[in-house]
């Protein structure tokens, strides 16, 4: 791992045992890009893209003659009318109302570590001797504005970040309009765009096609990432695959709205930029002030989407996630939420509990109606007192109960929010976040708190540490159900433009502090399942629960989905009564604990219903998967077959480090009708190890299960239903051992 400066070209050279990425100041003044991709072993880093008149070009007074221009020139920093007519990565509108900002290059540094970035989730090394950074200072001579742009390398993973610092050194506040973390331009356009788009109980769908003249924007107006979109976009060759093919990922640590641009121009160069929408953005920078955009990573692959997905799973795991839960087995837990909803009393309660602690579970949670008088989602959101009426013997007493049946306690909280009917909200209705003399609109009749006043981050701050004091807890899951609107805050001191970040930072500063008192705690993001499942909340809680929709076809995609950027240690999974709440559909007991166990196993029904039968297939189930949660959450991750390839099947398999234990899955959504049996390849083994499958004698050695395959069916003779091996919704499990 190195950083290399060459004076004579005045150019640079990042690269790793796994990529490069070089880049160059022209003509004294003009940083631009150069390479990214494969590591090249070369060190002329300086600019090769070829020059040349082209009309209606404009070219920099300080450069004689035609050829040169920022029109074509692939840039790493991009300004506004200086003749680039692309998308620009800045703006900035001085006092005077003008806005025209030249940026030149002025020095670097180069430095062992990472710097820390103040406030803000990013990822990190806990040696200097992990990665190297180069800083690149930009100035605009004439504002005083100074621009750092951060590049990091890391030694072990085929990944650059970048982020940007803006320092006001001038004398004069000045507007910051927009400031992307990241630009870079690819001299070619022959790529295949990927985004995971989606909705409310469809997260994180696969989308690809191939890019276009003109700007695609993915984005979020919302305040959050949100369900429709993750801060992430990858170009990849047209013939990339799962297993093979150049693959280039973008993905934002940031949990606030994003704005993800793939621009291709006339010369079919393809820019890609990546940051804050400054759609709601506006930050005024006083003199001497500094501004601090988020991290994004940049991600290169040369074996197809599953190699760009491993790096991400390891980079995040590693260097992302933090404290005593990052590298902890994730708990099997029972969620009362489908179970109950809000109708539940203190002995309803014990009596799933009790059912749990005989099956072998590990957490059980509590989910939404125990505080205030909620008894529905209309009130009591900012009253985090226990409802007595529910549990007349306070939350302190059932906890101390279930963790005498062996089992940890967990409880539900959805902080952000308010709701109009609440001792909170008459209290301080100047709480709730809106534009200043506006009617706020409600969504899921609640408002959000105004997280921009510290006054509020303190309330809440203090009414889950009364609790968390009092209560042994365990788990908290944090939910978080409505998207911003009427952007703004009713504190006079607060400008609107700055609201929607500085919201995102007060969240995060709160999570910072809870996360150091209660080191102990799992804290699982939710935002009506996966409606905020983004690295900055990675940062501060190692598990999402992945999605609203527990259904296990469903869960097929939506779970492919999330394993493309989000290691599998931090997907919450459950297994849900049939027929299933969100799709009506009915699957087997098996498909979905074969589903849910491919992520952090969990039950989300009232187990008090279950038959014996079906008690003693989830009391298996959960006993297998303690056996090997291990490799599932923390092994090698491989998509074998995607569903949303149009096949009507989906396999994947878990491979522990050394190559020794594999789990493989496979997944058979509708039965066709007299068909003949599949043959799969399966992926990640070592050639020349040889494997058992399950019990069997029969030996296999790797390259025959990965360049021959296996044939498999969906489902055993007989299931818990009954059917055979024909029916929809089936699933086949197996485990590979590696035979001495």
């Amino acid at each position: 791992m190195n950083i290399f400066y060459n004076e004579q070209t005045n150019s640079f050279h990042l690269t790793n045992e796994k990529l490069s990425y070089q880049l160059s100041v022209e003509n004294e003044v003009f940083l631009a890009h150069t390479y990214f991709g494969k590591r090249i072993e070369n060190n002329h880093s300086e600019s090769d893209y070829p020059l040349g008149n082209r009309l209606f070009s404009v070219n920099p007074s300080s450069v004689p003659g035609r050829e040169f221009s920022v029109s074509t020139l692939p840039q790493e920093y991009p300004g506004n009318n200086n003749g680039d007519f692309r998308e620009s990565a800045f703006e900035f509108r001085y006092q005077d109302g003008s806005f025209h900002t030249q940026l030149h290059y002025k020095g670097y540094e180069i430095f062992d570590g990472k710097p820390h970035l103040d406030g803000l989730p990013q990822t990190y090394v806990r040696s200097d001797k992990e990665a190297q950074t180069l800083k690149m200072i930009l100035l605009d001579s004439l504002s005083g504005i100074e621009v750092h742009l951060f590049y990091t390398i890391f030694e072990q993973y085929a990944v650059i970040t970048r982020s940007v610092q803006v320092i006001n050194k001038g004398r004069e506040a000045v507007s910051i309009e927009k400031v992307l973390s990241a630009s870079i331009d690819f001299d070619r356009a022959n790529f295949d765009s990927i985004q995971l788009s989606g909705g409310w109980a469809r997260e994180r769908e696969i989308e690809r096609s191939p890019i276009f003249r003109g700007v695609h924007k993915t984005d979020s107006k919302r305040g959050t990432t949100s369900h429709a979109y993750q801060p992430f976009v990858a170009l990849a060759n047209s013939n990339t695959t799962e297993h093979t093919g150049e693959v280039y990922g973008f993905h934002f640590i940031y949990s606030g709205e994003f704005t993800a641009n793939v621009e291709v121009n006339e010369y079919k160069q393809t820019r890609v930029q990546m940051g804050i929408n400054p759609e709601h953005f506006q930050w005024t920078l006083d003199a001497g002030e500094v501004f601090q955009a988020p991290e994004v990573v940049m991600v290169y692959s040369d074996t197809g989407l599953n190699g760009m997905s491993q790096e991400l799973h390891r980079l995040y795991q590693n260097q992302l996630i933090r404290g005593e839960h990052q590298f902890k087995e994730r708990p099997v837990l029972i969620n009362n939420w489908e179970g109950t909803y809000f109708d539940f009393t203190e002995e309803k309660i014990e009596s799933i509990a009790e059912e749990a602690s005989k099956l072998g579970f590990d957490l059980f949670v509590l989910d939404d109606g125990w505080f205030g008088k909620r008894n529905d989602d209309l009130s009591s959101l900012g009253d985090w007192f226990v409802n007595k009426e529910k549990l007349p013997n306070g939350l302190k007493t059932l906890a101390e109960k279930i963790r005498s049946k062996g089992m940890k306690f967990g409880l539900w909280f959805e902080p952000e929010m308010i709701s109009e009917d609440s001792d909170l909200y008459r209290e301080h209705p100047e709480w709730v976040l809106k534009a200043k003399n506006s009617l706020p609109s409600r969504g899921r009749e609640q408002y959000m708190l105004d997280f921009n006043q510290r006054a509020v981050r303190q309330n809440i701050f203090e009414q889950m540490k009364k609790i968390l004091d009092d209560v042994p807890i365990d788990y908290i899951k944090w939910d978080f159900n409505r998207n911003m609107s009427e952007i703004g805050s009713q504190h006079p001191d607060i400008r609107d433009g700055e609201v929607a970040h500085r919201y995102i930072l007060g969240l995060y500063e709160l999570l910072e502090n809870l996360t150091r008192d209660y080191p102990h705690i799992l804290f699982e993001n939710c935002s009506g399942g996966g409606g905020r499942y983004d690295p900055g909340m990675l940062y501060y809680m190692p598990q999402t629960w992945a999605s609203d929709n527990s259904d296990a076809v469903s869960r097929l995609e939506i779970q492919t989905g999330t394993s493309l950027v989000m290691p599998i240690s931090s997907m919450g999974a459950h297994v849900s009564a049939v027929p299933n709440h969100q799709t009506g559909r009915l699957t087997s007991l098996k498909m979905r604990g074969d589903v849910a166990m491919s992520g952090n196993l969990g039950y989300e029904l009232d187990l008090t219903t279950l038959t014996d039968r079906e008690k003693a297939v989830v009391k298996e189930q959960i006993m297998f998967y303690k056996k090997f949660r291990s490799l599932i959450q923390f092994g090698t991750f491989h998509r074998i077959i995607s569903p949303f390839d149009g096949a009507n099947e989906t396999s994947w398999i878990f491979v522990n480090e050394n190559k020794s234990e594999a789990l493989f899955y496979y997944y058979r959504i509708l039965d066709k009708g007299n068909t003949g049996r599949p043959r799969v390849k399966l992926v990640g083994l070592d050639p020349i190890k040889k494997y058992r499958i399950n019990d069997s004698e029969q030996q296999y050695f790797g390259n025959e299960l990965m360049n021959k395959g296996i044939y498999v069916h969906a489902g055993p003779a007989k299931d818990e239903q009954n059917q055979g091996y024909h029916g929809d919704f089936r699933s086949l499990r197996l485990l590979l051992t590696e035979v001495d």
